[in-house]
């Protein structure tokens, strides 16, 4: 199969596994769960068939429709989109794995219908990666929302329900108020929407409405969850676990950090957007991010929404880092989102095999549950040290790259952001590893209990693994994006 094939593939494959996923569950779980895994796995086979070609410098495309002249469904693959999916594709195999353990563990209803829009979820995140232009990733970035909001709203009660139109309102308003007359202003003044090197504004916007349009962009791209654009993804946390971990680690906000990421770099270019004093604002609202959710975080007593706050700083993270406009920081955006991806996916996995085994949920009930849970809540620890950024964890190599780019451009606001940040992350993240192993056991008599079903287990296991891997092995991704790099240059 060619590579121009393999990026329709990439899309075809997810959405023939939903509909071969519904008719199985009509027959038995057993059969429904081995189609997911069986269609996970052959995504990873199609994307990850990409990677030699872009590492060679190739970038297959593909035409799908032209809608008006001008305005084409189009892909093509680059080195940030191909990371993404790389990375949504192989995370979706491990999540359909822990997804067994907590759904059946758990008993929760419409199994079938949760594993059907998760592929269709992963779908549209192949859609937004691969995009070529800024018509398909906004038709792919709307798809994205409408197919998770049914997985938002899974639990189906009144509480739930309210939360989940918390979550669907804000993304849709704000895409549909500020990112579309983005992409709009911006087919008009520069005549396409294509993702080009170096950018698509320069010589056709100046001024102050640079950082209008910016503002745009980046708000409208509420996924990202930037101040104060943020508040769908604490309402998110009704969901169940293995959602939580789509919205956090797979797909929605890695889509959101990704297309402002990607409207920096081709859309506005580097060198123009750092040439415009108006642009600066970006920064200091990432850094303000960082830090308001960091403390906010540091207040929360309930372990999901402490971890929906954490994912909020790290999200400002790649902002941040994209904003220092700086080839090491750009490249360390990149990686970040695969850092943050591997160790927040473990603690989300690490909430619900807590919330399986014991149905605790609040940091008071963890005391000692280490004896019980060693498996889980060593991987747990481990994610909590990624995000704070200890060595060896992938944490440490994003922030390795983040402060280098710091330290390029002279910015001493972004070396103090970081600085603060890790140390407000470990004054969250800290406290819980030491009640979970070193404080008396809180489980009350009559109601112990061990790990969480094997697959959950399991698939925790793997990505506490991969965050380590990643610490030692991060090169492939560095390569890959340094290639943004060096065609910048």
């Amino acid at each position: 199969m060619s590579p121009d094939s393999l990026i329709l593939a990439a899309l075809i494959v997810p959405l023939a596994g939903a509909v071969l996923i519904g008719l199985a569950g009509r027959f038995s779980p057993n059969l429904r769960e081995a189609v997911t895994l069986v269609t996970a796995g052959l995504l990873i086979f199609v994307v990850w068939s990409l990677l030699p070609t872009v590492y060679d410098g190739g970038r297959p495309s593909a035409q799908l429709a032209e809608v008006l002249p001008g305005i084409d469904i189009a892909f093509r693959v680059e080195p940030l989109g191909m990371m993404f999916a790389a990375l949504a594709s192989g995370l979706w195999l491990v999540n359909s794995i822990y997804s067994i353990g907590y759904m059946r563990g758990n008993q929760e209803k419409k199994q079938t219908r949760f594993y059907v829009l998760f592929a269709v979820s992963l779908a549209a995140t192949m859609g937004i990666a691969f995009s070529a232009n800024l018509f398909t990733l906004f038709l792919f970035y709307e798809a994205l929302t409408l197919s998770t909001y049914p997985l938002v709203s899974h639990k189906g009660d009144a509480a739930t329900v309210k939360s989940a139109r918390v979550y669907l309102g804000i993304l849709i308003s704000a895409s549909i108020g500020l990112l579309l007359p983005a992409i709009i202003w911006t087919y008009s003044v520069a005549g396409t929407g294509d993702f080009r090197m170096g950018g698509i504004l320069e010589g056709v916007i100046e001024g102050p409405a640079v950082g209008l349009l910016l503002g745009l962009f980046v708000f409208g791209a509420a996924k990202a969850a930037v101040m104060p654009v943020h508040r769908w993804l604490p309402a998110a946390m009704v969901a169940p676990t293995p959602v939580s971990a789509l919205l956090h680690a797979v797909a929605v906000v890695k889509a959101g950090v990704f297309t402002i990421t990607k409207v920096i770099v081709y859309i506005f270019g580097v060198d123009f957007l750092f040439s415009e004093p108006s642009s600066s604002w970006l920064f200091y609202a990432a850094c303000f991010t960082i830090i308001a959710a960091s403390v906010v975080a540091l207040r929360q007593q309930n372990l999901k929404r402490l971890l929906a706050y954490s994912t909020i700083a790290q999200l400002s993270y790649v902002v941040m880092a994209a904003a220092i406009l700086k080839p090491l920081a750009e490249v360390g955006a990149a990686i970040h989102m695969l850092a943050h991806a591997f160790g927040k996916i473990t603690l989300f996995f690490a909430a619900g095999a807590i919330y399986t085994a014991s149905k605790k949920t609040e940091l008071a009930q963890l005391r000692g549950i280490g004896r019980r849970m060693p498996i889980t809540m060593t991987a747990f620890t481990i994610g909590a040290l990624s995000m704070i950024g200890v060595p060896p964890t992938g944490g440490f190599v994003s922030k390795w790259y983040i402060l280098a780019g710091a330290f390029q451009a002279d910015n001493y606001i972004a070396l103090a952001t970081i600085i603060a940040s890790t140390a407000l992350n470990a004054a969250y993240f800290l406290p819980i590893v030491y009640v979970v192993w070193f404080e008396k056991d809180a489980t009350p008599p009559g109601k112990e209990h061990g790990e969480a079903p094997f697959a959950a287990v399991l698939a925790l296991a793997l990505t506490a693994a991969l965050t380590i891997a990643f610490f030692v092995y991060s090169a492939p991704a560095y390569e890959l994006e340094s290639q943004l790099v060096r065609a910048a240059s």
